[in-house]
Parts: structure tokens; sequence; C-alpha cells
């Protein structure tokens, strides 16, 4: 992902650009077949060199025109007839977007294949769910993983809506009137790049473009940093039901020896702060002064190599910490199971109210008994429960024995994963 942003590969986005508008003016006859053939033979740059002519000229374009000349020679005059520098600019940065998605498709794509294995390995592996970071209802770690699995799904189909909708150039000149270039070079031109002619540009593609581009990525950046919390939440100590690996020789605190810190979900915690951090400025981008200024130009070149280059790493990173988490199923039953499975007592409720108590009656008999349960050093909920003759008086051992069987919570789970094929 780097080689993408560096300046190299983007004055030869500029080359592809500028040669590819040729090419475009020479399929019309208005480049002869002979010249074109020395441009296309000759045509190259030295970035050193456009720095240099960039200190005295103070415009990159021009000093990078000037560098190619330098080398193309007489041929040179027919480079970037009729085009305005953010005709370059801005169809050479839609090359490096649709490169720098491309990338990110595939560590995605990493990432999810690693998200489905764990998920299929672990569909029934219980576990506690919890809202409010108190514990709920019995889920499964498989099902906890396809809900990162769908996400994950949905982040894909952006980067590969995003991929089409930053493929976009344009070769209309000054104000984007075409007014010095004929339409047909910009469709050739843009054909060849692989990219499609701006609906309507000005004088630059309009930012909305851009700054959709920033929000997807701090988006599959919020995604990335949900998975790592939820890590970080379970790696607790008082928790412990999955860890991130950890290496032989790797040292958790220069002070206490028994720290095994998830320091790599911490590490993609904080990155996301990173992405969306630009999206206020990519927004603000979308502003610009009539047909165009330039003001956009100093943010960009921060902004865009800075998020393409992160979320890339972001997703490699959560991939292989998918790939070494931990997994501690016998934690996660004594969790779920604390307090003598209070986090049935909906179950029970529902057989209550089914065997014939009102549910006002039943959610009293039943929180009275999960309270206590909760309240006492050692408290056990089934077995308040089996010595409470309000409820021992409408429920047998065996009818209060099925209430604490996680069964019911795994029954339907098929549905999810027939959507998501696992």
């Amino acid at each position: 992902m780097g080689e993408i942003w560096t300046d190299r590969a983007k004055y030869q986005s500029w080359l592809d650009v500028e040669v590819a508008a040729c090419e475009a003016n020479c399929q019309l006859g208005k480049i002869p077949v002979s010249e074109m053939q020395q441009i296309r033979e000759r045509a190259a740059f030295e970035p050193e060199r456009i720095l240099e002519i960039e200190a005295e000229v103070r415009h990159d374009v021009i000093a990078f025109l000037t560098n190619v000349n330098e080398h193309v020679g007489e041929a040179g005059r027919y480079i970037h007839v009729g085009m305005t520098s953010s005709d370059v600019l801005d169809t050479g940065l839609a090359l490096q977007l649709k490169s720098s998605v491309a990338l990110m498709q595939q560590e995605l794509s990493a990432l999810q294949e690693a998200i489905s294995c764990l998920a299929r390995k672990h569909k029934n592996t219980v576990m506690i769910g919890r809202s409010h970071a108190i514990h709920g209802e019995p889920i499964t770690f498989g099902f906890k993983l396809a809900g990162w699995l769908a996400e994950t799904v949905r982040n894909g189909e952006r980067l590969e809506r995003l991929e089409r909708d930053v493929a976009i150039g344009q070769i209309s000149g000054a104000m984007g009137t075409y007014a010095n270039t004929d339409p047909e070079i910009e469709r050739l031109t843009c054909e060849s790049l692989g990219l499609t002619p701006d609906t309507a540009s000005t004088q630059v593609i309009s930012r909305d473009r851009h700054a959709d581009y920033v929000q997807t990525l701090a988006l599959v950046g919020a995604s990335l940093d949900r998975f790592a919390t939820e890590i970080r939440n379970l790696q607790r100590t008082d928790v412990l039901e999955v860890e991130e690996s950890f290496a032989k020789g790797q040292k958790g605190s220069s002070a206490m020896p028994h720290k095994r810190n998830p320091i790599r979900a911490e590490r993609i915690s904080g990155l996301a702060r990173v992405l969306r951090s630009y999206v206020v400025a990519a927004l603000e981008n979308v502003t610009l002064w009539h047909e165009r200024d330039i003001s956009h130009s100093s943010t960009e070149r921060m902004m865009l190599p800075d998020c393409s280059v992160t979320l890339h790493f972001m997703l490699r990173e959560m991939t292989e910490v998918i790939k070494g988490l931990g997994i501690y199923p016998e934690n996660m039953l004594r969790n779920m199971n604390v307090y003598g499975g209070v986090v049935f007592s909906q179950r029970v409720l529902l057989t209550l109210v089914e065997n014939g108590m009102s549910r006002e009656d039943a959610y009293k008999v039943v929180q009275r008994n999960a309270h206590s349960a909760w309240n006492s050093e050692g408290g056990n909920f089934r077995a308040n429960l089996e010595a409470d003759p309000e409820v021992t008086n409408r429920l047998d051992a065996s009818v209060l024995a099925e209430c604490f069987s996680t069964e019911l919570h795994q029954a339907n789970l098929h549905v999810i994963w027939q959507r998501l094929g696992l």
C-alpha cells in the first residue's frame, strides 16, 4: 500500500494520464503517429529533478511536464494540449484510489475468511451474552462471530461500491467546459485507464467522492474497532474468555511480569480514532470556492495516503489477531453459570406463566430468587427456586431443569448459519 502513495507512484499516475490523453488525440488524428511513437518511447521523469524544478517554478504539474519534456524532446509540444493541471492531478489520483481500494479488498477478504473459519468452529461454544456489560442470556461464541462476519461482508460491499465511485477521471480543461479539448478525448482516455468520465466536473472532480472514500474507510475502521474492543473486554482478567496470542519471549510490562496485554487490539482501536479524525477534514474539502480552489490539496496530500495505509495495516493486523485468538470455553461456561444460572430467569418466568401464574406474580417470584442469589456470596439461583414453594407447587423438577438448558437458545441459530453460509 505504501508504494501506491510514494512520489514516484504519483508521478507515474500523472504520466499514465498524459500518455493516455496523447493516445486519444492520436486516435482522433490530432497527433501524428510518428510523434506519438516518440512520446511513447521517451516519456519519463525523475522525482528528484521534478522537485528541483518545482523549487523554482512553484507549480508541481508544470515542474513535472518540464521534466517529461526534457526526455521527450520536440514531440513534447503535443503533451497536455487542451488540458488543465487538475485533469492530471485528479485523474491520476483516481488511479491511486482505485489501486488502494483493490488492496484493501484483498485484506478484507482474508479477514472475512478468518472470521468465517472461527465462527464455523465455535457454532456451539456456549457463552453468556451481555447487555449494558451485564449478563443477559446464553449465546454461542460462533453467534457473536456471525455478527462480525455479517458486518465484514457489508464492508466488502461498501469497498466494491467505493472502487467504482472513486474510479472517475476528467479531461475537460479549464473550468471543465471542454473549450479547448474534445469530450471524446476524455472518454477515450478514461476508457484506456479503466476509469469513468465524471458526469459534470468543474475544474476539479467534486470532493464529495473523496469524502466518501475517507468516510467509508473510517466506517470499516469502526467495525474493526468494535471487534477489537470486544476482544479487549473478553480478555479482562476477571472474564478471560478469549485472549490475544502471546509470542514466546514477548513481555507485557516492564514492571509486572505476569501481564499479557491485548496490545494489537488496543492498537487497532487507537488507529480507528485516527481514521475518524480525518472525516471532518474530508467533509470540509467538499466546499471549494466557485469552480475550484486548492484548499483541499494540502489536506489530501496527508489525509488520503494516511487513511489508506492505516486501514490496510489495521485489516492485516485484525486478521492476525483473529487467526491467533485463544478461546477458553471452560471460562465461558464458568462465567455463564455464576450465581447458579440467574441468566435463565426469563425461561423460568415464561414457564411459570405457561403453568398458570400471572406474569406480574411470576416476575416477582423469579426476581426475588435471582436477586437473592446475586447478592449472596456463593448464591445459587437454581437452588433458591428448588426451595421456593411458589415455584415447586407449579413446576416439577424435570420441568424446572429444562429451564436451565441452553438448547433453546441455540435452536434457531441455523437461520443465521444459513444466511452466512456457515
